[in-house]
């Protein structure tokens, strides 16, 4: 291993971990003097422990982000071995560098002793008017001391970087082959690949949702680290910005909307309290489990009970027509991970920069989830729960929840979406039939399969493909014979499922939720309304039952009903009591005028159209106000614009639309755990 000699090598790798114990001190200093936990929050040992692995690992990813311009200075021609001019080049970059990232440290930890969070894109209002922000911090803190310890800091720091540069650089070169070399790369890059992935076995990278598994967001700081906590939600400083004036505008629309009981366009009131009703679901000794089972990219379009004529979906049919099946079901926003934010939270996901869910700044949120008091809360998903930061999203806002991913299941993976559906299901109940019988359960069950690659396991309890003319599948609405069969192998395991909580002797006494996260790609959908296509509501319009027919019987809901009332109507099911201060809607109260209408969001990245839709109208706008068009959807063209016919219904929900829009917007900063709601 002479590659080890390298002076290059042994220099770029002691750099790194200067850097690496330098922000392990800067996380020792946090922990001892700003963080709660071990003074106001108390946690057990093993998660303290853990949460400052998962920091190292963020630290020892900067160390090596902040080294790799010193790797590029290593391999020129001219490098830091044999040029004057690189090593002093290389000097004043590691100076700025270090200069730059202590000074982040030292706004973060003013940041957390003065709001208790962690340093983020949000800092940078304080530069809005730099005067006075200037003066609150020299009243505030003693900022010449504060000036002398990064001085102090940046010279110690680069006082050793000069030592490591003069017993490495300087020692005499030892002679190294062309194949050493080579192999002395690939080590480095598989080390430094490894170190900035920063997980083993998994797909997921390291991402700062990980930092949040405890549920407890002091904990969760505890594990962040600034600079790149700062990087991350850096990306999203426009993402939810809402303009306080667009929401005072359309608060009077909107309160009447939600139905708010005291309205206060001071205070932008938007808070329901809902008492606990005797008559409900809820009331009995042993309250009934709720099982919500999202159903990965499956459309309206794609299913019989939808008109379809290829008829894959029979065991989803029979659920709809034996349960409440919702003709009208819209996701606010399509997306897998803006379809579950919207479950969590009760919100439409109006960002505008990726999902909200990867937004940092807006991770605390309400959730009417809790109100389910007593229950064991579970999350299964066959892969990793670290996608688009999901998974902090349900530890953060979901009390005492249990999630289950890859790692906990015995079944193989099969492919880059973790275990099958089929067998997800399967250990899924193995893990209800474990809950003592006298406890309820609440869980969200997310499948996967129905989504490229279209895998089809081997072994499958029997299910076989089946072929299909290409002419008649086009026809119909599926681009090929895989995704068609996709949606059969979800049908099967769906029916799969059904009968494993008969035989788990749950199935009586539990309420199934499924819905769509959306649609993918379709070809054209003849048995659809003709509204469908020319107003982009293909995307958007999902299959969504819930199922119980021992509690519930069967209804057919035709009002337009959105996502984000999945919650308040489950709320309102079972009778407990909730506070409710986000967008959804228990579908059984009245609604303003006696017409439901929802939100609609389409085209979401930069430009958005939005909308509103009922049974019968839906009016569609940019997200500016612009090019507002009242459509008929029962009308021949609905494409036609009908707001000269019916000018009070297009004023208003014109109204109506912007004024969820831009509401939406002001929740994703204002929608925090509320006092006495069951919430952390």
């Amino acid at each position: 291993m002479a590659w080890l000699k390298s002076r290059r090598l042994a220099y770029l790798a002691a750099l790194i971990a200067s850097f690496f114990c330098l922000f392990a001190i800067l996380r020792g200093i946090f922990y001892f003097g700003f963080s709660e936990v071990g003074d106001t929050v108390q946690t057990e040992t093993a998660t303290l422990l853990e949460t400052l692995y998962i920091g190292l690992k963020f630290d020892l990813r900067l160390a090596i982000l902040v080294s790799l311009p010193v790797l590029v200075l290593s391999f020129f021609k001219f490098n830091i071995t044999n040029t004057t001019w690189v090593r002093r080049l290389n000097h004043v970059y590691i100076g700025v560098a270090v200069v730059f990232l202590l000074l982040l440290y030292i706004m973060d930890f003013g940041n957390y002793a003065y709001l208790g969070t962690r340093v983020d894109s949000t800092i940078l209002r304080f530069f809005n008017d730099i005067y006075i922000s200037a003066n609150m911090m020299w009243e505030s803190y003693p900022v010449v001391w504060i000036l002398l310890a990064w001085f102090a800091a940046s010279v110690v720091f680069m006082l050793w970087v000069f030592r490591l540069t003069q017993w490495l650089l300087n020692r005499p070169s030892v002679s190294v082959s062309k194949k050493q070399i080579a192999t002395g790369s690939v080590v480095v890059a598989v080390l430094l690949g490894t170190g900035m992935f920063g997980q083993l076995g998994t797909l997921v990278p390291l991402r700062w949702n990980h930092a949040f598994f405890s549920g407890n967001v002091a904990v969760a700081a505890l594990g962040l680290n600034p600079v790149l906590f700062f990087s991350d939600s850096f990306a999203y400083r426009n993402a939810g910005t809402y303009k306080k004036e667009q929401v005072e505008k359309y608060y009077d629309v909107m309160a009447e909307y939600l139905g708010v009981e005291n309205p206060d366009p001071a205070t932008f009131n938007y808070t329901r309290t809902y008492p606990a009703n005797p008559d409900g679901l809820g009331a009995s000794d042993r309250p009934p489990n709720i099982v919500i089972i999202m159903l990965e990219s499956l459309g309206a379009s794609r299913l019989g009970m939808h008109g379809n004529p290829l008829k894959p979906s029979p065991n989803l049919d029979k659920i709809a027509e034996e349960g409440w099946f919702f003709k009208r079901f819209y996701v606010p926003v399509s997306g897998t991970a803006r379809t579950v934010w919207a479950t969590v939270t009760s919100l439409p996901d109006v960002s505008t920069e990726r999902t909200a869910s990867r937004n940092p700044a807006i991770t605390e949120q309400h959730s009417l989830i809790n109100a389910f008091r007593g229950y064991e809360k579970i999350y299964s998903i066959g892969g990793s729960a670290g996608w688009a930061h999901i998974g902090g999203i349900w530890r953060v806002n979901v009390n005492d929840l249990k999630i289950y991913q890859e790692g906990y299941w015995e079944a193989p993976t099969v492919d880059v979406w973790g275990i099958s559906d089929l067998n997800l299901f399967k250990e899924t109940d193995k893990i209800f039939r474990a809950i003592p019988k006298e406890k309820p359960f609440f869980a969200f069950v997310q499948t996967a399969a129905n989504h490229r690659p279209f895998t089809i396991p081997e072994n499958n309890d029997g299910f076989e493909t089946i072929d299909v003319p290409e002419e008649d599948l086009k026809k119909w609405g599926y681009r090929n014979v895989e995704q068609f069969n996709a949606v059969r192998l979800l049908d099967f395991n769906i029916g799969k499922f059904m009968d494993m909580a008969k035989a788990g002797g749950y199935f009586d006494n539990t309420i199934f939720v499924m819905y769509g996260d959306h649609n993918n790609r379709i070809t054209t959908t003849p048995h659809m309304p003709k509204f469908n296509e020319p107003l982009d509501l293909d995307g958007l319009h999902v299959p969504a039952m819930i199922y119980a027919p021992k509690l519930l019987g069967r209804r057919v809901i035709e009002d337009a009903v959105s996502l984000v009332d999945v919650m308040p109507t489950l709320a309102g099911i079972l009778g407990v009591e909730y506070v409710n201060a986000s967008m959804g809607r228990d579908i059984a109260l009245p609604v303003p005028g006696g017409e439901r209408f929802v939100f609609t969001l389409t085209s979401q990245v930069g430009n958005p159209v939005i909308g509103a839709i009922s049974k019968d109208y839906m009016l569609r706008m940019n997200h500016d106000g612009s090019d507002a068009k009242l459509h008929d959807l029962n009308s021949d063209v609905p494409a036609e614009d009908v707001s000269a016919l019916l000018p009070e219904k297009a004023a208003y929900l014109t109204k109506l639309t912007r004024g969820i829009y831009e509401t939406g917007k002001w929740m994703f900063y204002h929608n925090k755990h509320l006092p006495g709601d069951g919430n952390k």
